[in-house]
């Protein structure tokens, strides 16, 4: 079965993830549901902009939300000009079978103009292996 994408374009940036859960890297009696996600950022508007941080909202189907906010992603800040893609991959450990991630990435263009992009919201499913 292929994982399903997720996308969703603002201010000129298409931003994909499609989600994996980790079977082996994950535990149901302690409570450890690892999943991998893979983020493609698509600059398909008219002006460069760098990636200055981002901020994720995180939801677990056992009822916890976090917040995770930081500088940039995988500790780079990369300037994504027109045409061009930043991908990169990252994990996150829930403590039940689902759950889902959104957020936004907030980018600086050449003149100083700050915008958010919304990272789709997409689903964890211990399942959909």
């Amino acid at each position: 079965m292929t994982a399903p994408f997720f996308y969703k374009l603002t201010n000129g940036f298409r931003i994909t993830v499609r989600p994996a859960f980790l079977p082996d890297q994950s535990s149901a009696e302690r409570r450890q549901f690892v999943f991998a996600y893979f983020v493609r950022i698509e600059n398909v508007g008219a002006r460069a902009a760098q990636l200055l941080s981002r901020r994720w909202h995180i939801h677990d189907d056992v009822g916890e939300d976090t917040e995770v906010a930081g500088d940039g992603v995988v500790g780079e800040q990369p300037v994504i000009p027109p045409g061009h893609v930043h991908e990169y991959q990252s994990f996150c450990v829930l403590k039940g079978p689902s759950g889902f991630m959104e957020g936004e990435y907030f980018f600086e263009a050449a003149g100083g103009e700050r915008f958010a992009c919304e990272i789709p919201r997409f689903l964890l499913e211990a399942g959909s292996a």
